[in-house]
């Protein structure tokens, strides 16, 4: 019998955060992050939106700077854009050959180049809390294609196409300044570029919905957040820019956590 997909990573997930509680109970001393020095308990997380491949090529936002932002950040813990389960081969991977040669990992030089060697260089905990999955990015590719040929659809597909457009057009210049994507108008641009897909497309997707990966991306989030909640861990949140201000709307709806501002980071290091 094969299992529901969603279930399965359910199981993987609540697998993990049994591992992660039984592993780093309160009070572990491993290492003394500055999220340490909170009285209140409250967990720390700050929310970084990736480039991916644009890290390679830009000079405001390349991968070297990002390597000192999150070594200033020093986070306990680091949540994924991959597929839990994933990781895990990605590092084992990295210790035996000192390459990356996991799929959907090798896809985002942030993890390939940064993240995972770092992970063992300054000590975190490095969680894939993806929603995403290969059969899920397979059927939303069919089902956009089917759409945009669809003549019936074709004022949808025009409305998209536009707001896509506009959102380039406006951020042309400044996409990969990492002032101008971890603030609010960068935020505000993102999602409304996307009203008209969320708006015309989410049912015909599925799972492969703007707001179905979200909440499936912001689901797995949040489950690892409340294993550690009450421990004053700080939690760094690395995906790509555009799901930023999805993912700082439901952090910001939970009291037990504060919300931190990435940009000191990114000034305190303007090289």
């Amino acid at each position: 019998m094969t299992m529901n997909p969603a279930i399965l990573r359910q199981l993987m997930l609540l697998v993990l955060m049994a591992f992660i509680s039984a592993c780093h109970p309160a009070g572990d001393t491993d290492a003394q992050p500055k999220s340490a020095q909170r009285t209140d308990g409250k967990t720390e997380v700050i929310v970084l939106g990736m480039i991916h491949g644009a890290h390679r090529n830009s000079d405001k936002y390349p991968l070297e700077r990002l390597r000192t932002v999150i070594k200033d950040i020093d986070p306990d813990i680091i949540l994924s854009e991959i597929p839990s389960g994933r990781v895990e081969d990605a590092l084992k991977g990295y210790r035996t050959t000192g390459g990356v040669t996991e799929s959907r990992t090798r896809a985002f030089p942030e993890y390939t180049d940064i993240i995972i060697p770092l992970h063992d260089e300054i000590g975190f905990w490095l969680v894939g809390t993806a929603g995403w999955t290969e059969e899920i990015a397979q059927q939303r590719t069919a089902t956009l294609k089917a759409m945009e040929q669809n003549p019936e659809r074709a004022e949808q597909w025009r409305a998209h196409q536009i707001a896509r457009k506009t959102f380039s057009e406006t951020v042309s210049g400044k996409s990969d300044d990492p002032l101008f994507i971890h603030s609010e108008a960068y935020d505000r641009l993102t999602e409304e570029s996307f009203a008209p897909y969320l708006q015309y497309f989410e049912d015909d997707l599925g799972t492969g919905g703007w707001a179905a990966i979200n909440t499936a991306h912001t689901d797995n989030i949040m489950n690892i957040l409340d294993t550690v909640t009450g421990k004053g861990k700080r939690v760094l949140i690395t995906y790509g820019a555009a799901h930023k201000y999805w993912i700082r709307k439901e952090v910001k709806k939970r009291d037990d956590i504060v919300l931190l501002d990435p940009i000191p980071y990114f000034t305190a290091n303007t090289n």
